[in-house]
């Protein structure tokens, strides 16, 4: 990765001289802002195909959620209880008149 950063930024370098000496101050300034835009893109591009897929990325929140989902199960029983506990009462509550 370094070695494209070098070759890509040297080669803009070069050449951002060469138009400078060669051309009008501003096309010469044109030229070179183009060139360091394509340089940039050239370098964020090398590696475009390195990532995860969208399937890995899935997968692994999948496996967090699935851990998350374990280790609050305690809590989510502990609710449950507490709901059940809280339709008795309306039951019995709605029972009385």
């Amino acid at each position: 990765m370094a070695r494209r950063w070098l070759i890509c930024g040297g080669s803009w370098a070069v050449g951002t001289v060469l138009v400078f000496l060669l051309l009008n101050p501003i096309l010469a300034a044109f030229v070179s802002i183009m060139g360091a835009t394509v340089a940039g893109v050239a370098v964020a591009a090398a590696d475009w195909d390195k990532h995860s897929t969208f399937e890995e990325r899935e997968l692994a929140r999948s496996r967090k959620r699935a851990a998350r989902w374990e280790q609050n199960k305690d809590v989510r029983e502990r609710d449950r209880r507490r709901w059940e506990a809280h339709q008795a009462r309306q039951a019995r509550k709605a029972q009385k008149p």
